[in-house]
């Protein structure tokens, strides 16, 4: 069993590898948390010290990538705002995606009234925009991190959900589901023992592709003052107080904005390799 999984992987990295696109993501995405967990030794300056005397200096042999309206590094802003922009990232997924899960492999299983319910809020969700929903959220619970996060779980669930009870509605009838129902096993059970682990690859792309979106939304809550707040180096705040200056000094919010940019591209290229991998449909014509 070890050996042919150990082998499986192997194939797997193979497969993903010959994908120049997805190796870039995936580049991408190790820099990200390379950057992240080594923030303190890559950073030059302090990222909250202002130095009123070099305020929007241009990007120098001081100041790799210049400095903002209060003297600030906007180099070591943006090594410790990976961070945040993590932390968001992984207290969305780690909600959002077990919540749409569960709902959607119930949802599928069961049928009838409970399948009902649960689709019609599911709808609901869907009809509204997702940063619409997000301002309103946030705007109800207050500015900062958490409740950004908050309020992007509540907005990002449902796309789950519909993907779980796609996939539940195939796997409820199938074969050996039959058979465990058969020797005594409860609804319970077969859902989180035999559906879920079957809808797990479906979701893992979902939540690579996001991503992206995620990183996206909060740099717009930032960006209105609605999420992190200063004088915390999130990347949607700094293209905001740097917006002023786009002109003149382009570096200060151009550079955040970069990195927004180039990273939302590497989770969208490394969810795409991921769905050619992890897609059946995909493989057999692949």
């Amino acid at each position: 069993m070890r050996a042919a999984r150990l082998t499986e992987l192997k194939r797997f990295a193979r497969r993903f590898f010959r994908n120049p696109l997805g190796v870039v993501g995936l580049a991408i995405v190790l820099l990200l948390l390379f950057t992240a967990a080594f923030a303190p030794l890559l950073a030059t300056h302090d990222p909250y010290l202002p130095t009123l005397t070099d305020r929007l200096s241009a990007p120098s042999a001081t100041y790799w990538f210049g400095a903002d309206e209060l003297g600030r590094d906007i180099y070591s802003r943006l090594i410790y705002g990976s961070r945040l922009t993590l932390l968001i990232v992984g207290l969305v997924i780690v909600t959002s995606a077990p919540i749409g899960l569960v709902i959607g492999a119930v949802s599928g299983n069961a049928g009838g009234w409970v399948d009902a319910v649960f689709m019609r809020v599911t709808d609901v969700f869907l009809a509204v925009p997702k940063l619409l929903l997000a301002l309103a959220f946030v705007a109800a619970l207050g500015p900062g991190i958490v409740n950004a996060a908050l309020a992007i779980t509540l907005t990002a669930w449902p796309p789950y959900a519909r993907l779980a009870r796609a996939e539940a509605l195939v796997i409820r009838n199938s074969d050996y589901v039959n058979a465990i129902r058969l020797a005594g096993a409860s609804e319970t059970r077969i859902v989180f023992l035999h559906i879920i682990p079957m809808c797990l690859s479906s979701v893992i792309v979902r939540m690579t592709f996001d991503m992206a979106g995620i990183i996206l939304t909060a740099a717009g809550l930032g960006f209105i003052g609605l999420g992190a707040q200063p004088p915390l180096p999130e990347w949607g705040a700094m293209i905001s107080t740097g917006r002023k200056f786009i002109f003149d000094q382009w570096w200060v919010a151009t550079i955040p904005g970069a990195a927004i940019f180039i990273v939302s591209l590497g989770f969208n290229l490394l969810g795409d390799a991921l769905r050619d991998l992890l897609d059946p449909h995909l493989r057999q014509r692949n």
